[in-house]
């Protein structure tokens, strides 16, 4: 489902008790588009988007590697589930999200890019 993200202001009315009246109405172009759930899978798979220009945009939609940064070097680690995510939901069905730890080969891992707006999935490791 496309989400709008509009302006918020909280208030139903002025501080005079008169009615704040909306601005404008809603836009095609406001509206956002669906939610990329990539999750964890042996099978690597990506989508190709369009933007708004006519640029293109690529969403992971099921990945099984992360590229680690440890220290000033980068390793690729193979997935093999999801700890920790946004939704317990997400961690349940193994969907990564950035902000959520995966655990790895290589330990415990953040993610800190965004798999369904980047075209890759990048993240640092966690101390324990």
């Amino acid at each position: 489902m496309d989400q709008y993200h509009g302006n918020f202001r909280g208030q139903v009315s002025k501080g005079t008790g008169g009615k704040r009246v909306k601005f404008s109405d809603k836009r095609l172009s406001q509206i956002g588009g669906t939610f990329t759930e990539t999750k964890l899978h042996q099978k690597e798979e990506k989508k190709s988007a369009r933007k708004i220009g006519g640029s293109k945009k690529t969403r992971i939609r099921k990945t099984q590697f992360v590229n680690v940064s440890i220290g000033n070097a980068t390793k690729k680690a193979k997935i093999t589930n999801v700890i920790k995510g946004n939704n317990p939901d997400y961690t349940r069905q193994n969907i990564i999200t950035k902000g959520a730890i995966v655990q790895t080969d290589v330990g415990k891992v953040r993610i800190t890019s965004r798999p369904g707006q980047n075209g890759s999935l990048s993240g640092i490791i966690v101390k324990e």
